[in-house]
């Protein structure tokens, strides 16, 4: 194994602290992640072992500085995505370091990793992008903000974001008010996003002057929308008749961005449009697909352990639910046995709802 040794200097103007965290908090994140030794004497970090793993963790210490010096407060989950990136080969912080928004706060709204770095290279390169991933990838937020950066440069005159209303496998039942108050839970999520990114008074002037509309998805049919950066999320939930409706909203001077996560579909029984989207319309200029991954999930860090878990169990063969010795799954003997509600019943002749039917009578 080829050893090396480097040390890594902390700049005079900056604050130690910012760099190694409270009490060395994120030197500590690194070294349980590496065989290297890492040392702080003084003014800088020695770092000694392995010649790849040293690369890996000046490339690390590097970005920390970097964050420290552009007033960037690095968290443990920051770090540990950064790890995991480094060990795949995907760290790159130099190519992130792209701005999309800065907010009302001074916030720096950028791509925190390469595959969502593609992602807004994609929509800011063509016409209509479709971008799949879990949750916590940024398919929205991002989007977003690159909706609220092009109204603001003036490339757009409006931004359109819409989203099917679906209820997410339970039912909600009737929702009293208007239909904007009926309608308003299901498309929050794009509220909390815009909200993040323009004070709420500025928004609401924005929402009420119509510069921002907010609908549900049923809402497009019949319109054209120009000037416009639209924006479809949760669109998993669109059938193929609803993805092509809105497609065909697209008019002059629009750009279309459209979101969703496939493994989270709430459509009852029907086949959705975002996947079957993509073999109808894979290779037509101006169009294009963009995946994210668990390893583009920036929310805490458990959320992507938790999409990896689902996504290896979803490969895995199992049982959906659980059988006892005595035979009794979710439905009793009958359910363990594989006999649903519509199941005929040999010596009836009748299905089992006939059945259960039959013995209320009597």
């Amino acid at each position: 194994m080829e050893t090396a040794q480097v040390r890594f200097t902390i700049p005079t103007d900056t604050d130690p602290s910012s760099v190694t965290g409270v009490n060395d908090e994120l030197l500590h994140v690194v070294e349980d992640a590496f065989e290297a030794r890492i040392t702080v004497r003084g003014d800088g970090i020695e770092v000694r072992g392995d010649a790849i793993e040293v690369q890996e963790i000046t490339s690390l210490l590097a970005d920390l500085l970097k964050r420290a010096q552009a007033g960037e407060r690095t968290t443990r989950d920051y770090l540990i995505h950064a790890i995991s990136l480094v060990r795949e080969g995907e760290f790159a912080p130099s190519a992130l370091r792209d701005d999309v928004l800065l907010t009302f706060r001074g916030k720096a709204i950028r791509p925190k990793t390469l595959g969502q770095k593609r992602y807004v290279d994609a929509v800011r390169g063509n016409v209509i992008t479709f971008c799949t991933g879990p949750a916590g990838s940024g398919k929205t937020y991002l989007a977003m903000a690159l909706a609220v950066a092009a109204l603001k440069r003036k490339e757009v005159g409006r931004i359109v974001l819409t989203r099917p209303i679906v209820e997410a496998g339970e039912s909600l039942g009737f929702l009293p008010g208007t239909l904007s108050e009926k309608v308003d839970p299901y498309i929050r999520p794009l509220y909390d996003a815009l909200y993040d990114m323009t004070d709420a008074e500025k928004g609401n002037q924005l929402i009420e002057s119509g510069i921002i509309e907010i609908a549900p998805l049923a809402f497009m049919r019949g319109r054209t929308l120009n000037d416009s950066f639209i924006i479809l999320d949760e669109a998993q939930n669109t059938t193929p008749d609803q993805m092509k409706m809105f497609l065909t909203r697209l008019g002059f001077g629009s750009k279309m961005v459209i979101t969703g996560d496939i493994t989270q579909t709430d459509l009852p029984g029907s086949r959705s449009g975002l996947r079957a989207v993509r073999t109808i319309l894979t290779g037509i200029d101006d169009i294009t697909f963009t995946d994210l991954t668990a390893k583009d999930v920036v929310r805490h860090s458990l959320v992507a352990r938790i999409v990896g878990a689902y996504d290896a169990a979803d490969r895995q063969p199992h049982l959906p639910f659980p059988v006892d010795e005595s035979g009794a799954g979710r439905g009793g003997d009958d359910d363990a046995r594989g006999l649903g509600p519509d199941a005929v019943c040999e010596d009836e002749g009748m299905t089992r709802v006939q059945v259960d039917r039959e013995e209320a009578r009597r």
